[in-house]
């Protein structure tokens, strides 16, 4: 493994059992999962002071381009300029506060429809109707030029717009700490929407989802096939500040206990449709292993090499062949997924080549017991390839569902039925393990904004 990559810090985080568990809040009331009183607080000491993911800057290609994304009854607007800097605005008119987007959309400047005042892509006040009548604003309101829209503070960062309502708020570098460098290795900016890219709204709390992919713990109950992919007895947790994350071995608990061509068959019986990443490297992985079969088809490693290592030496190679720069990523962020909790409201899985990420917004009308989910899959592709295997957004209506892969709608069915236990208000706290200190982590970081 080459020194000075930015994921060693993760490769040497503890393990479960050797963790310190006393800075972490283990008892988390259950209010904060239905009350509109905590909710409230959310919303002003969270939603309106934090950076956010609110889209793909994939999503805003050319100049022109522009989205609006909504936190509770605020809106704002998202807009690629003739410069290709992403800005955002309150998607309000200076003259009489009318909405001006609505949804998405391509223009070539902001029209603000109830009286005809045009705004530029980089906000500011184009013209109003009736030239002739100008001066009365000069003259009796404003100088033309203090009446653009009002900007929002947006930044983009491994392909992702970030957003923060909160104009005092620090610059996101800060906010992003140490996963900076750990995120910017894996070149998410590269990988493009490819399967799922879904919105869909659930009966849960937007907390509920950040819980239920904080921790693997429910996996022998929900995910009873996931059992012999990963090896939950060897998880190892790292915090980043507002941030952290943890990574088990790919390939199941008892792989090292297997002989060597069980371990191989291991890795060559995985599921694609589970691991697409893994398709062409598992043709490499095939090819590397005839170079250690004698004449009688036998397999034997010498000393160093395992069926682990070789599919991270399959994995490397056929990524670099494509064009993705690696040089960056350990040897295990080749094979091992690193399952972030990204405060407040993102999961990142992610390892080489691919990243699933979920993003949670809080229901736009207050209503504590429903949430959004934003599903994506992102995949590194070829340039060449990526236009033709990007999958845009689709909304799902009201009363319809999508239908995911097998772990993702275990998922979906069971954080309702959490939502419903958590709504019960004789049970006032819930009780972590030691099996789920991202959840921990979460929630005592959500405390320290909250209060």
């Amino acid at each position: 493994m080459t020194v000075g990559r930015a994921g060693e810090c993760v490769d040497r985080a503890p393990y479960l059992s050797e963790m310190d568990f006393r800075p972490f809040r283990m008892r988390v009331s259950t209010e904060r999962y239905y009350s509109r009183e905590f909710q409230e607080r959310e919303r002003e000491r969270l939603w309106m002071r934090v950076w956010q993911i609110v889209g793909r800057a994939v999503e805003l290609p050319q100049a022109g381009d522009w989205k609006v994304h909504n936190i509770f009854d605020q809106s704002y607007i998202l807009v690629r300029g003739k410069d290709q800097v992403i800005r955002g605005f309150v998607n309000a008119c200076r003259h009489r506060g009318n909405r001006i987007c609505s949804g998405k959309g391509h223009s070539a400047g902001l029209r603000c429809v109830y009286h005809n005042w045009l705004y530029g892509l980089d906000g500011q006040l184009l013209t109003v109707a009736h030239p002739d009548f100008e001066g009365t604003i000069d003259d009796f309101v404003a100088p033309k030029g203090e009446l653009g829209l009002l900007p929002v503070r947006v930044e983009c960062f491994a392909g992702f717009i970030f957003l923060n309502p909160d104009r005092n708020a620090p610059p996101l570098a800060e906010f992003l700490g140490e996963a900076r460098d750990i995120l910017a290795a894996y070149r998410l900016e590269e990988m493009v929407p490819a399967g799922i890219n879904v919105r869909e709204r659930l009966d849960c709390n937007w907390k509920v989802v950040m819980d239920a992919f904080g921790e693997g713990y429910h996996t022998q109950g929900v995910h009873p096939e996931l059992i012999g992919v990963v090896d939950l007895t060897k998880e190892r947790f790292h915090a980043l500040g507002l941030h952290c994350l943890a990574t088990t071995p790919f390939g199941g608990p008892d792989l090292a206990k297997r002989s060597t061509d069980q371990q191989v068959e291991t890795f060559l019986n995985l599921p694609t449709s589970h691991f697409p990443g893994l398709t062409d490297a598992l043709k490499r992985f095939a090819g590397l292993l005839a170079g250690y079969r004698g004449k009688d088809e036998k397999l034997a490693f010498p000393h160093g090499v395992t069926a682990r290592s070789l599919l991270q030496q399959a994995v490397r190679e056929t990524f670099t062949a494509k064009g993705l720069d690696v040089g960056g990523l350990t040897d295990s962020q080749m094979i091992d997924y690193h399952f972030w909790l990204f405060f407040p409201n993102v999961f990142l899985q992610v390892c080489a080549g691919e990243c699933t990420t979920i993003i949670v917004e809080p229901d736009p009308g207050g209503d504590p017991n429903r949430c959004f989910w934003r599903v994506m899959t992102l995949q590194w592709l070829p340039p060449d390839q990526r236009a033709a295997k990007y999958t845009g957004l689709t909304e799902i209506p009201e009363g319809d569902h999508f239908p995911y892969f097998l772990a993702l709608e275990q998922d979906y069915r069971q954080m309702p039925i959490a939502q419903e236990g958590l709504r019960n208000r004789a049970l006032q706290y819930m009780v972590l393990t030691k099996h789920e200190p991202r959840v921990a982590h979460f929630h005592t970081t959500l405390d320290s904004w909250i209060g």
